[in-house]
């Protein structure tokens, strides 16, 4: 990308921080001419978000990487039914992206790679003056989250953590009916990512590593070196935006605990038997992980992490305040006041009645996009922000906080849960900074 243009961006996404009022097309002007996507990591989830872009009339798709080339010729055979010829693909290497980045015509790239990638990537895009948009975590280590906000200063150019749940209908509801006041002061939030991922981290039957299936080649290997909350983001993006972490509020600090790990090694018996090499491995991800989080307005955050176990999916979401509180397990809410006293009521009237105005607007849109709706939502933030030249939603400094939990929740376990600081990523700004996510109908 030329020197004029990468400038451009990094004049308007400063002007944007500094901005107190969100109001991009009156500081910009926005862009008719289609965005040029690009996307480096093509399974499953990379194939999906380039199918929702393939669908807007916005967007036009001019690069793909992937060293997989069973994942290559599956995209071929979507961007061709969808009416695309020869779109050049990056394969030729772990480093193919790049010689992809070299292009210099690439406005925004989506990557949804293997985790250890993610910054990386992220930081290269951006250093080339290409709006990046990374799939959750968007980084494993601490030096990675200081990757990812040093290099969004550095360049101007925004990076968007892709992350889907913010834009859950429920969540961006209740959402809603944080900002009206509904629950009081918050005090307690909970969350987590609870899904049993047994038959993700083996596949086929009990494999992982090269020669697997999917995100067996790679994901179980965390289960084997790490000890934490390993993908924390899920649950904590949404409650995040509820509290404005990053806008008048910040995580101080956290502390966590791991139970014993059973669960994968009980699965590779009950499915192959104890003679099976895979027996032998063993395993340190503790199969829950508790962590526990202080903010500087002394409200807490409790987040789970447990996918080694058998149980049913759940985010295990309650948003507390002194007014009441909403739990998405049993879809259930209490308001003082307005429920029967001491009893649960169903939160369906109120989630309709709070529906956030982005569902209004596009919820037809939405639909089968994928997760309930909310990926048609994340790419359309993104591609939105990249049509107006501003600042994505959910940008760098969120995507630090919110991964950040990963590697501080290791040694927090690794030091006998004790407390461990969490970096102010805004350096300072976070008292200033003015909430940007979903406060409109827009994107």
């Amino acid at each position: 990308m030329n020197k004029e243009r990468r400038n451009f961006i990094k004049t308007s996404a400063t002007m944007m921080a500094g901005a107190s009022i969100l109001t991009p097309n009156i500081l910009f002007g926005k862009d008719d001419r289609k965005v040029r996507m690009a996307f480096v990591g093509l399974g499953g989830r990379g194939r999906g978000h380039m199918m929702r872009c393939m669908q807007r009339d916005d967007v036009e798709v001019i690069a793909i990487c992937d060293i997989d080339p069973v994942a290559i010729e599956k995209s071929n055979k979507m961007l061709e039914g969808a009416g695309y010829k020869n779109i050049p693909t990056f394969t030729d290497g772990e480093e193919a992206f790049l010689k992809m980045f070299e292009r210099g015509d690439i406005d925004g790239v989506i990557i949804a790679t293997p985790w250890v990638w993610h910054t990386k990537m992220a930081c290269a895009a951006m250093r080339a003056g290409i709006y990046a948009g990374v799939e959750v975590s968007a980084a494993n280590t601490l030096e990675e989250c200081w990757d990812l906000v040093n290099t969004s200063e550095e360049t101007g150019v925004p990076c968007m953590i892709l992350e889907n749940v913010n834009y859950r209908r429920d969540v961006m509801a209740v959402l809603n009916m944080v900002r009206q006041g509904l629950f009081g002061e918050l005090i307690h939030m909970e969350c987590g990512y609870q899904h049993n991922l047994q038959k993700v981290k083996f596949d086929p039957g009990v494999e992982f590593g090269p020669g697997a299936n999917s995100e067996a080649r790679w994901r179980t290997q965390h289960s084997i070196s790490r000890n934490g909350d390993v993908y924390p983001t899920h649950g904590l993006g949404p409650v995040s935006s509820m509290l404005d972490i990053n806008y008048g509020n910040r995580f101080m600090y956290l502390t966590s605990t791991a139970t014993k790990a059973r669960g994968l090694h009980n699965y590779i018996v009950k499915t192959a038997g104890e003679d099976h090499p895979n027996a032998k491995v063993k395993f340190k991800l503790g199969d829950i992980i508790t962590t526990v989080i202080k903010t500087s307005r002394d409200e807490t955050i409790t987040i789970q992490h447990d996918t080694n176990l058998p149980r049913p999916y759940s985010l295990g979401f309650r948003v507390q305040g002194t007014e009441g509180l909403w739990m998405d397990i049993n879809n259930s809410i209490h308001i003082d006041g307005k429920s029967p006293e001491h009893q649960w009521e169903p939160a369906k009237a109120y989630l309709e009645k709070y529906d956030h105005p982005l569902w209004k607007k596009y919820g037809k849109k939405a639909a089968g996009a994928g997760h309930g709706g909310m990926d048609f939502f994340v790419d359309h933030a993104f591609i939105e922000s990249i049509k107006r030249k501003v600042n994505t939603p959910l940008d760098a400094y969120d995507a630090a906080a919110w991964s950040c939990i990963a590697p501080l929740s290791e040694t927090s376990i690794a030091h006998g849960s004790e407390p461990v600081e969490i970096p102010d990523f805004t350096r300072g700004m976070w008292l200033k900074r003015k909430q940007k996510f979903a406060l409109n109908d827009e994107y």
